[in-house]
C-alpha cells in the first residue's frame, strides 16, 4: 500500500476531500429545507382541519375542505393530492409528536429519511413521556449512524417501550398472513407472502445457501471463488444465472414441485440442496427465556419476534449461548455455550451482530473474522482485535488504505484513504429490567 500512495496525484486527494465536505454540506442543507417543506405542510394540514371542524353537516363536505387543500398542493408541486393528503397529515404528527426530531432536522443532525425511520418506530408509543425518552436516545444514535442502523435501533427501543407487548400483537397480526399476487410488466409478476418473521427469515436463509451452493457446484474452474471448495476442479457446467436469479428460480421450483427441479450439488452434498437448513441468529433475553418476560427477543438483531416463538428455537436449538452483558452500556462482556464450541467466535457474533463497517448490516453469521491490526504485521487473534467484517468490507479493508483501530469496549475507529475518521460503536443492546425499576437511560 505504500507503494501506491506513493504515485498517488496530491491534487487529487485534495479535490476528492473537498468533494466529500460540500456533499456532506449539501446533506445539512437539504436537511434543513427538508424541515421547512415538512412545517409548511404541517402548517397546511392545521388550516384543512381548522376549516372542516363544524362548518360542514356531512363527513363527506367536511372531508372535500381536506382534499381540497390537498389538491391545491399536489398541483403546485406535481404531487397527485393522495400523496398530498398523506405527507401532510405525516407531517403534522411529526411537528406535534416528534418536535426533538423535528429540532434535529431544521439542524441538519439528522436528514429526513432519519427523521421518518424515527416516527415510523415511534408511533406506536402513546405516552408522551415515553415517546420524548425514546426520541432522547434514537438521536443521539442517528446523529452518527446510517438510516437502516437507525431503523434497527429505534425498533429496538420502541419495541421495550411499547405498552402492548409483542406475544399479544403478535397473535392479533399473525392472523393477517396472506400470499397476494400482482401483475407486473413484460410477462412478469410479484408474489408476496406476509407471515411470521421467523419463518420468512428462514425462507430467505435456506434460499441464499441453496443458490450458492448451485453457484459454487456449476462455476467455471477458472471462476470458481475462494470459498467454493466444494467444487470438483474439471467442472465444467456453468451457471450463469445471479444469486436472486437463483433464489428466484428455487421458490417457483420448490412450490412447484416439492423440490428443486435441477438439483446440481447431489454429487458434492450430501443430500444435495434439500439437506440445506436454514441458520438464523436469535437473541433472547433472559428473563424471556424463562418465561418471566415476554420481550426483547429477536432475529440477527434487527427484527423483533414473539417470546413464544424464540422459546420455541431455544428449545430446539442443538445449542446455545448465553451472553452476559454491562447492565448499564450493554456491552457485551463473555460467551458460555451449553455445548462446546469456538467460544471466541460465538463472542465475536454476539458483541458485533453484523459486520463493523459503518453503516453495514450483513448479519455476522455471514463475516469474516478480521484482524483489526494484520496477523503478518503482529496483530493478535484476541477479542480486542478482531471484528465481523463481510466479504465486502474485508476485502476493502485488506486492498485499500482503510485502516481499523479497535478500543477496549469494543468501539472500532476506522479512518479512510483521505485520513479522515469514523466511529463505529459496538452495537448496543437495550437491557430489559422488570417494571417496578426506572428505563437504563
Amino acid at each position: 500500500m505504500a507503494a501506491l500512495a506513493s504515485i498517488e496525484d496530491p491534487d487529487e486527494d485534495a479535490r476528492l476531500a473537498a468533494i466529500v465536505d460540500e456533499l456532506r454540506d449539501a446533506e445539512e442543507e437539504i436537511a434543513v429545507l427538508e424541515a421547512v417543506k415538512v412545517a409548511q405542510l404541517a402548517g397546511a394540514m392545521r388550516i384543512a382541519l381548522r376549516r372542516m371542524e363544524g362548518k360542514h353537516a356531512t363527513q363527506r363536505a367536511r372531508e372535500m375542505e381536506l382534499r381540497s387543500i390537498a389538491a391545491e398542493i399536489g398541483a403546485a408541486v406535481r404531487w397527485s393530492d393522495r400523496v398530498a393528503q398523506s405527507r401532510m397529515s405525516d407531517a403534522l404528527d411529526l411537528v406535534e409528536r416528534f418536535p426533538a426530531t423535528i429540532d434535529a432536522l431544521t439542524t441538519g443532525r439528522i436528514t429526513a429519511r432519519h427523521a421518518a425511520v424515527i416516527q415510523d418506530a415511534g408511533c406506536v408509543l402513546t405516552d408522551e413521556s415515553d415517546r420524548a425518552a425514546f426520541e432522547q436516545v434514537v438521536l443521539e444514535w442517528a446523529a452518527a449512524e446510517t438510516v437502516a442502523r437507525t431503523r434497527d435501533y429505534a425498533r429496538g427501543l420502541a419495541e421495550h417501550l411499547h405498552p402492548e407487548s409483542i406475544t399479544t400483537r403478535f397473535e392479533r397480526a399473525e392472523k393477517a398472513r396472506t400470499v397476494t399476487l400482482s401483475e407486473l410488466h413484460d410477462g412478469l409478476a410479484k408474489l408476496e407472502i406476509i407471515g411470521p418473521t421467523t419463518l420468512l427469515h428462514g425462507i430467505h436463509d435456506r434460499l441464499t445457501q441453496q443458490a450458492r451452493a448451485i453457484r459454487a457446484a456449476t462455476a467455471h474452474p477458472d471462476a470458481v471463488e475462494a470459498e467454493s471448495e466444494l467444487v470438483p476442479a474439471d467442472s465444467v457446467v456453468v451457471d450463469t444465472r445471479t444469486l436472486d436469479q437463483i433464489r428466484a428460480d428455487l421458490v417457483c421450483d420448490m412450490l412447484l414441485t416439492g423440490q428443486p427441479a435441477i438439483d446440481h450439488t447431489t454429487d458434492i452434498l450430501p443430500g444435495g440442496l434439500g439437506a440445506i437448513r436454514a441458520s438464523v441468529q436469535v437473541t433472547v433475553p433472559a428473563l424471556t427465556a424463562a418465561g418471566i418476560a415476554d420481550r426483547g427477543a429477536s432475529i440477527d438483531g434487527t427484527s423483533p419476534i414473539d417470546a413464544d416463538t424464540a422459546r420455541q428455537l431455544m428449545g430446539t436449538a442443538p445449542g446455545w449461548d448465553r451472553i452476559l452483558t454491562h447492565p448499564i452500556t450493554g456491552m457485551v462482556l463473555t460467551v458460555d455455550r451449553y455445548r462446546p464450541g469456538t467460544i471466541l467466535e460465538r463472542f465475536l457474533a454476539a458483541r458485533d451482530i453484523h459486520c463493523r463497517f459503518p453503516g453495514c448490516r450483513q448479519p455476522a453469521r455471514r463475516c469474516d473474522h478480521d484482524h483489526n491490526l494484520d496477523w503478518a504485521l503482529g496483530g493478535r487473534t484476541t477479542a480486542g482485535n478482531l471484528a465481523c467484517l463481510c466479504k465486502r468490507h474485508h476485502t476493502l479493508k485488506t486492498e485499500t488504505e482503510w485502516t481499523a483501530a479497535q478500543e477496549p469496549d469494543g468501539t472500532i475507529r476506522w479512518t479512510s484513504p483521505l485520513h479522515r475518521r469514523y466511529t463505529d460503536k459496538a452495537p448496543p443492546r437495550v437491557a430489559f429490567v422488570p417494571d417496578a425499576d426506572p428505563p437504563p437511560f
